[in-house]
């Protein structure tokens, strides 16, 4: 066998090496990709997080081709189809009510835990026309908000009013409180900041004494000069309406913001008026108190001093199922792990465009350990960088540079704070006592999600020091593979034609 014979045979055999090198690794790819196959699921909850929801729901359909169905039918009634099991998932703005609430017996919830989603600012959408023009600048104080929501104050041109408003000339036009009719977060989140802030006027409406017991209620109570609408789009369209002027709601800020409608500037503890924009609401958000199990104290939220703060600021949670039963199943726990991780590593980069506010970056860390726990779901956490389809792709990774005092810009500029939990008088980073040990042995859980003994690793991620910026130069070795592979192919190519010239010439 001649040279020549002998270096064709061998480049014709490494190009087919190539060729299949190729075709292996990319088949390996695509056997990754079709052996994430998932089962769909189903939630239901919170009307104030489900213009989110959809969103990522969309998202997560278009990139994955699976189907997360959700019923935004409010809190109340997401916290009741979790307990009967005839939902795989609850997304709630406030935790189980283990005590009796609104007159209804005790939520005995077991086997779940709570996870933050996405944090937001509930505003005040407001209809109100002076001369033929709408208004778009309108200021109110706490207590002013809270006395038009309690019947003591009923008409646009209330001294109290044109007080905060001293360029309008308010109208003699009556004030339309609407509420929510069904129970939701929202109520609760709205009635627990009256309760907290302004009890000397919302205790004596629901016929209580100030203090603990004069607390949240996630029903509006019966009140004959308010219109009662069913859901955060029943509200905000009762509003938005011609027949709505003079009307005034509560809602989240992104159902104003699509529906096209102004929202009050509130008053907050610096004597600014502050709109629940992205940016001030995670400035908010920087003196939440985050409990062990991570649902909020908003105390501290209410009078941040900060300037920008939007003092109606909160996030909502997923309730997820930490044990495979009734309906829900391990490959199911697969799917709903997936998704979480699309929300937390995808979905909070939409979370201003949307009308919310990305989670602080010590919150998605922390949501990172409850991933662990949901039964099907990665043992190690969340990977961004393994999540698929549009700005995905992305590695969370520590930033030695910040400090828990700093933030981070989120989707559109929105600065979000990985100072969540601290102590208002030192500083120092708390969390309850169970999640802050230091010991590294696994965690033991009750039925009712809370740490019996060991560390969950929770605490320590929310109480982290250092923020988390978004690394997108994951490199591994498929890369490489692909990468040596397309190297052999081109030689495969290339160099047959030129030795062949080179023997023909030596010959």
């Amino acid at each position: 066998m001649t040279p020549r014979i002998r270096f064709l045979r061998f480049f014709t055999a490494a190009s087919a090496f190539a060729v299949l090198l190729v075709s292996a690794v990319g088949g390996v790819t695509t056997q990754s990709a079709s052996a994430d196959t998932y089962v769909p699921i189903s939630g239901s909850g919170s009307t104030w997080s489900s213009n989110a929801l959809d969103q990522w729901r969309k998202d997560f359909a278009s990139n994955f081709g699976v189907t997360v169905n959700y019923s935004a039918s409010g809190s109340s009634a997401g916290r009741t189809d979790f307990i009967n099991g005839s939902v795989d998932f609850a997304v709630s703005e406030i935790p189980f009510q283990t005590a009796p609430v609104d007159g209804s017996a005790p939520e005995n919830a077991t086997d779940y835990a709570y996870m933050p989603i996405v944090a937001g600012g509930t505003s005040f959408m407001y209809n109100l026309n002076i001369g033929g023009k709408r208004v778009t600048d309108l200021q109110l104080d706490g207590d002013t908000i809270t006395k038009m929501f309690t019947g003591k104050i009923t008409n646009w041109n209330d001294p109290a009013i044109q007080a905060t408003n001293p360029s309008l000339a308010m109208p003699n036009k009556p004030i339309v409180p609407v509420v929510r009719s069904d129970g939701s977060g929202s109520t609760a989140q709205f009635t627990l900041w009256m309760a907290k802030q302004h009890s000397d006027v919302w205790c004596p409406f629901v016929n209580e004494a100030p203090g603990d017991s004069c607390g949240l209620t996630s029903q509006y109570p019966n009140a004959s000069f308010a219109k009662f609408q069913s859901g955060s789009l029943g509200v905000a369209g009762y509003v938005s309406q011609g027949y709505g002027e003079g009307a005034i709601t509560y809602v989240e800020y992104s159902y104003a913001l699509n529906s096209k409608f102004p929202v009050a500037k509130v008053l907050n503890t610096a004597g600014n008026y502050a709109e629940p924009t992205a940016s001030a609401v995670a400035i908010a958000l920087g003196k939440a108190k985050i409990n062990a199990d991570l649902t909020q104290d908003l105390s501290e939220v209410y009078t941040n001093p900060d300037t920008a703060a939007y003092p109606l600021s909160s996030y909502s949670y997923m309730i997820i199922p930490t044990v495979a039963k009734g309906i829900f199943t391990t490959d199911k726990g697969k799917t709903l792990a997936a998704f979480v991780t699309y929300v937390l590593c995808n979905g909070q980069q939409q979370a201003a465009a949307l009308g919310y506010s990305p989670l602080p970056a010590n919150l998605v860390s922390a949501a990172s350990e409850q991933v662990k726990r949901i039964p099907g779901g990665p043992a190690a956490g969340i990977d961004c960088s393994k999540v698929k389809g549009g700005s995905a792709g992305v590695t969370v990774t520590p930033d030695p540079t910040t400090s828990a005092a700093a933030t981070t810009a989120g989707a559109g500029g929105a600065a979000s704070t990985g100072a969540s939990t601290t102590d208002g008088s030192t500083g120092a980073a708390t969390t309850d006592s169970a999640a802050a040990a230091a010991a590294s042995n696994t965690a033991v859980y009750d039925a009712n999600g809370a740490i019996v003994s060991g560390s969950s690793g929770v605490g320590a991620a929310v109480a982290a020091s250092k923020p988390l910026v978004l690394d997108d130069s994951a490199f591994g070795s498929q890369q490489i593979v692909m990468i040596v592979a397309g190297i052999l192919l081109v030689l495969a190519i290339v160099l047959p034609p030129f030795l062949s010239r080179r023997l023909k010439r030596s010959k």
